[in-house]
């Protein structure tokens, strides 16, 4: 608590000025561009390791980066699975944004934690989050090939990146924008100790890491769509 009064007090001091303008036309609306799901791990920082401004990111944190599959009448499936559905319908139908990233990263918590019940023994309310997890173990079951240079759980990250795409397309408001094609979904995987940022490539079946090379493939991708 100390170091966030003091940041506050450095942010004042040393770069509040220079963010004024970017703050006075923000307070007026924003308008980004990504909806950025990711966990609520502290060590996931997005606006650092993407390189951020304040109003680039619509951002949707929780235990585990997850996407609650949507119910059939285009809801959540239940009053705690509300927050990331509204938030899905008012950067989709309200902001518009053209992109929703789901990011996942290594050494996850509550990726160990559906690998190792114990963990959660006395925390029943994660236990119920992560009930849908089910999914991901059996996909990491039935593919043995998937990261398989990866550690158990650190595998388990990424396919769980792949289920919460699957969640998202359950989404109505996703659904239509994606077959408009005004909206494109992305996964991406942080490695903690490298610092490093991975994305989901369909073609080649993998994460491939976001160098120079890489970075190029996204963009020209992006540049086509347009």
């Amino acid at each position: 608590m100390k170091k966030l009064v003091k940041g506050i007090v450095a942010f004042r001091r040393n770069i509040r000025q220079n963010y004024l303008e970017t703050f006075a036309k923000l307070a007026l609306g924003q308008s980004p561009n990504t909806l950025f799901v990711a966990c609520s791990d502290s060590r996931v920082v997005p606006n650092l390791f993407a390189s951020t401004d304040p109003g680039d990111l619509f951002v949707v944190r929780n235990v585990g980066n997850i996407v609650p599959p949507c119910h059939c009448d285009g809801t959540g499936l239940s009053v705690g699975d509300k927050s990331e559905a509204a938030a899905i319908e008012f950067a989709v139908h309200q902001l518009k944004v053209s992109n929703l990233i789901v990011c996942g990263h290594s050494e996850c918590g509550a990726m160990r934690a559906l690998l190792e019940k114990s963990m959660v023994e006395q925390m029943p309310n994660l236990a119920e989050w992560l009930l849908d997890g089910k999914k991901i173990i059996d996909r990491l079951n039935h593919d043995e090939n998937f990261a398989k240079d990866l550690a158990k759980h650190n595998r388990l990250s990424q396919l769980n990146v792949l289920q919460q795409l699957e969640n998202l397309k359950t989404y109505p408001i996703v659904q239509q924008k994606l077959q408009e094609g005004t909206l494109k979904l992305h996964g991406w995987w942080f490695e903690l100790s490298q610092a490093e940022v991975y994305a989901f490539e369909e073609e080649e079946g993998k994460f491939i890491l976001i160098d120079d090379i890489e970075a190029d493939k996204i963009l020209a991708r992006i540049d086509s769509a347009q």
